[in-house]
């Protein structure tokens, strides 16, 4: 087999290295990348012999398939596949999985360091103290006894539920699924109107599918407390960022904190919520720790490995 790593997957070559090595010593093939390329001809002209391509975030579009008449296996250093022609794959019947469940407890960390930062002014409290000035205006809020509503409870919103539940904070949740272990810690399944209207707190854990896209609309930021913040480390198109610049300058919620958008970062000077009020940004950084990126790796390797031996894991097209 001709294995081709496609992208860098963040990790030093060492880790590469002794990832690859029991494949080389079944006498694969192993092509690493190491440098990102954006060039199609380029990418192609890597690709166009592969048996497996490893990717991470980078888009794959149909062209750069269509050009790889071995290609029997993707394996996606990341989540979700949005990313990835999916049609392409269906017709060639090419099987892709995901490092499922690399970057958990890292998402759900971030998750509570935005709505910290929220509640308490974190960053703003650190630049008034270097510009000399005291905590006059600065007051926050508590998040003890605050109500979290979890839009979307697979191992991330499960995390973020027992995270909230720590911080004795009374948890609502929608979902596709109702799942029994998510109950049993005590979270409310309602609709996303309720959850809408009585959260504190609402934060995004969902895909992004063509039921999500836009999911939070203007119609159901209206349907926010004008206190409540909205946290989204999830797929930016989620969320409608024109609808939610403009609720935070309207004040019609108190904050958000986003990290992800229609596009990767660099986002464009003219981005909507680069102007809004009340706003915590960061790019796209959720799932970036050096555990997890390591993680992921090792999980890319051991999803290839598996389906060499007729076991495939982590699928999430077949």
């Amino acid at each position: 087999m001709n294995i081709v790593m496609l992208e860098p997957l963040g990790v030093d070559k060492e880790v590469i290295d002794r990832l690859s090595k029991p494949f080389m010593d079944k006498g694969h093939r192993f092509t690493p990348c190491f440098e990102k390329i954006n060039n199609k001809d380029e990418i192609i002209k890597r690709a166009s012999e592969a048996d497996i391509l490893i990717i991470a975030n980078s888009p794959l579009d149909g062209d750069v398939i269509e050009a790889c008449p071995n290609l029997k296996m993707i394996s996606v250093a990341f989540t979700g596949i949005d990313h990835i022609d999916i049609k392409t794959c269906k017709e060639k019947n090419i099987l892709i999985s995901n490092a499922a469940g690399y970057c958990t407890d890292a998402v759900a960390e971030l998750t509570f360091g935005l709505i910290l930062n929220l509640l308490r002014n974190i960053k703003d409290c650190d630049n008034a103290t270097r510009d000399g000035k005291t905590k006059s205006g600065f007051i926050g809020n508590e998040l003890f006894n605050k109500t979290i509503g979890i839009i979307g409870t697979g191992a991330i919103g499960f995390k973020v539920a027992k995270v909230a539940r720590a911080f004795d904070c009374k948890v609502l949740a929608h979902s596709r699924t109702e799942k029994k272990e998510v109950i049993d810690l005590g979270v409310e399944y309602v609709s996303l109107e309720k959850l809408l209207k009585e959260s504190d707190i609402v934060t995004i854990h969902t895909p992004l599918t063509n039921k999500t896209k836009n999911l939070i609309d203007k119609e159901k930021l209206d349907l926010m407390k004008p206190s409540s913040i909205l946290i989204n480390v999830a797929r930016g198109p989620v969320v409608d960022s024109e609808a939610l610049a403009k609720a935070l300058n309207d004040e019609n919620i108190a904050g958000a904190g986003i990290d992800v958008y229609e596009m990767e970062p660099p986002i464009p000077r003219d981005h909507p919520l680069l102007s809004a009020k009340n706003m915590i940004l960061t790019p796209h950084v959720a799932f970036a720790t050096h555990e997890s990126i390591e993680r992921r790796a090792t999980i890319t390797f051991e999803n290839i490995s598996a389906w060499m031996e007729n076991k495939p894991q982590n699928i999430m097209l077949k």
